[in-house]
């Protein structure tokens, strides 16, 4: 018997407050080495479809040690769906009993995927921004940029919030934040965004610098989750030369960007090494940089999580495959 989980199921028991220590806890097994997360292939699709290729496909499965279950993520970007009104992420998960292989659920995974990223974002300012309330810039006005906002509400103490993205949707997002309760503002520029601010995220499928490095206040965190290809860029070098030290949630992939195109993966500090206590800020004048690519392994752990509330709180359709 699988549980089928509709957007709407997964929304109905899902919690970034009860999310955040579920993915803290999938960085610390990744970082110990304690997961399965084979090599994520990535291919573009659409080819000979409307002037294809239209987008790009993964395949994304993780196990975490220990846990009942496996999750394999089939997801996919396609940056024109925004001219369609459409999300730029889909993403389906289908779970797996670890015991013995048999199928338990399907789910949709779009907000898990959105969550589990807002949630790196979340748990990156709990830690890593210098003290006092957070002041957040926000590059990009996304579906991501909203769900990075949340999380960083979740986990921190946020004061404040300014959006810009190059388009109007700016204002819609800023809109949309303000009527979950958050100050949110839309401003008209990248530096009006980032120079007040105590943490930058850039949330956008950029190929070039989104900011000017030389805008940022001193002691800023700089959460990148944009990029994840050779030819996505949203940092410019002279925010990488300012950053006292570079964290990474996947360092080998992360070194692979666009945003760090001189960096080794020996040069990056494991995100999961500040949550185990080892890493973090030293002063609040330090300018922090943190590349994320995404990791199937928060994936895992989150469907996995999704999972378990649906069963106890019984929601979703029961069928027989």
């Amino acid at each position: 018997m699988v549980r089928v989980l509709a957007d709407d199921d997964v929304a109905a028991v899902l919690s970034l407050s009860e999310l955040l220590p579920v993915v803290e806890s999938a960085f610390v097994a990744q970082g110990r080495g304690a997961v399965e997360r084979p090599e994520r292939p990535h291919f573009p699709v659409g080819e000979g479809i409307e002037n294809g290729p239209l987008g790009t496909g993964l395949t994304m499965p993780a196990y975490v040690h220990g846990d009942d279950y496996y999750a394999t993520k089939l997801a996919s970007v396609h940056e024109r769906n925004a001219e369609r009104g459409l999300p730029t992420v889909n993403a389906q998960i289908a779970v797996t009993d670890a015991a013995d292989g048999l199928p338990v659920a399907y789910m949709a995974g779009t907000r898990v995927t959105n969550a589990r990223t807002g949630c790196i974002g979340g748990l990156a300012a709990r830690e890593l921004a210098p003290s006092g309330p957070v002041r957040l810039g926000v590059v990009g006005a996304g579906t991501q940029a909203r769900w990075q906002t949340r999380a960083v509400a979740a986990a921190t103490d946020l004061d404040s919030v300014r959006v810009y993205s190059p388009s109007d949707s700016r204002f819609d997002c800023a809109a949309d934040l303000r009527d979950e309760g958050i100050d949110a503002e839309a401003v008209d520029s990248a530096a009006a965004a980032v120079s007040e601010a105590t943490v930058v995220v850039t949330a956008t499928t950029s190929t070039e610098p989104v900011f000017d490095g030389d805008d940022l206040s001193p002691g800023a965190l700089v959460v990148a989750v944009g990029a994840y290809t050779a030819s996505m860029r949203e940092l410019d070098g002279r925010t990488v030369e300012r950053a006292a030290r570079v964290f990474a949630d996947v360092p080998a992939e992360a070194a692979a960007t666009g945003d760090l195109p001189r960096h080794e993966p020996a040069d990056l500090v494991s995100l999961a090494s500040v949550f185990e206590g080892e890493a973090g800020r030293r002063d609040d004048d330090e300018v922090l940089v943190v590349a994320s690519v995404g990791s199937a392994v928060l994936d895992a752990a989150t469907a996995s999580h999704v999972y378990d509330r649906a069963v106890a709180e019984g929601v979703g359709e029961v069928v027989d495959l």
